[in-house]
């Protein structure tokens, strides 16, 4: 079979990430290579995962294996009605720990013989993650010598958390700030606290537009979950249940304008079939629902891919 060497990017979704596991099986089946991947959130976790060697048909074992829920870990006490939720809120600023999860990556990962970014080739993967702190938007490994860390050594397993921290619901990461910084900018925190990368960009398509250390200008292709109007209506009964509200309703409208001034990138769009992003109790049989959306999309969208990657080749031999 012929292949194509493209670029992707893969948008965050909350629990519906196993949705791009199916376009990614799509794209398999149609020869598609991924040559550099980048991800926010749940796209974070598919773009770590191809990275490191994964298949689509792995990825989607894995994921059936460890159900949403199980990531969502805290201690009896913080269990406890009514104050103990409110409690670890407080003090711990989420509602459930994000070690699981990055414990979970972590296992996944080593499976491939990869731990940090220093075990892929150099520029192979790219996460966005948001320093509320400071209020800006990471791009990691790179971003992360801000705070006296080298990149290579850093993490994949804690760069995804960093990227999968929803507000509010995940614990963010704490970053400690050189001292340097602190001095030079007056900062009165010791620490630069790290959430969700969707807060600033959650479909980080311009990753891959404004790179020129590559050689070669590789097709980008954005893997995108659609259909956020056609989900229920969100409850309200409280601070946590209303910041989720708007923290799905804020990532809808994120980098669509992007998307609109640049018609070259082709976006795989996969229906969410009305499921939430944090519908972490996700039963097999959405889960599996999801994922046929995704394959299903992908096969649309590589059914014409010959004829699309003739038009990107044509936008690009025009501006050249």
């Amino acid at each position: 079979m012929e292949t194509t060497r493209v670029n992707a990017v893969f948008e965050g979704g909350g629990v519906r990430g196993i949705s791009l596991t199916g376009a990614v099986r799509a794209a398999e089946e149609h020869g598609i290579v991924f040559d550099r991947v980048a991800g926010t959130s749940s796209g974070s976790i598919i773009a770590a995962l191809l990275a490191a060697g994964y298949t689509a048909d792995e990825m989607k074992a894995a994921i059936e294996r460890t159900p949403p829920s199980s990531l969502l870990t805290r201690s009896a006490f913080f269990n406890l009605k009514p104050i103990g939720p409110a409690l670890r809120l407080f003090l711990r600023k989420g509602l459930y720990s994000g070690k699981r999860l990055e414990q979970w990556i972590a296992e996944l990962l080593a499976v491939k013989g990869v731990c940090a970014f220093g075990d892929l080739p150099e520029g192979k993967l790219r996460i966005i993650a948001s320093d509320i702190t400071n209020g800006k938007l990471l791009v990691l490994p790179g971003d992360i010598a801000q705070y006296g860390i080298s990149p290579e050594r850093l993490s994949v397993a804690r760069a995804v958390r960093m990227s999968t921290s929803i507000p509010y619901f995940f614990d963010p990461v704490l970053l400690r700030q050189p001292y340097k910084e602190r001095k030079k900018r007056a900062v009165a925190s010791k620490f630069s606290y790290v959430v969700d990368g969707g807060l600033l960009s959650n479909f980080p398509l311009w990753l891959f537009r404004h790179d020129e250390s590559s050689e070669e200008t590789a097709p980008v292709i954005g893997f995108q979950m659609v259909g956020r109007s056609d989900a229920q209506p969100h409850r309200i009964d409280g601070p946590i249940s209303m910041f989720q509200a708007m923290f799905e309703t804020m990532l809808s409208a994120h980098d669509e304008r992007y998307i609109e001034k640049n018609k070259e990138i082709r976006t795989i769009k996969i229906p969410t079939l009305g499921i939430g992003g944090t519908e972490f109790h996700l039963s097999p049989e959405k889960s599996e629902a999801l994922y046929r959306s995704g394959l299903e999309a992908g096969e649309k969208f590589f059914r014409n891919w010959d004829r699309k990657l003739g038009m990107l080749k044509v936008t690009i031999a025009k501006r050249t």
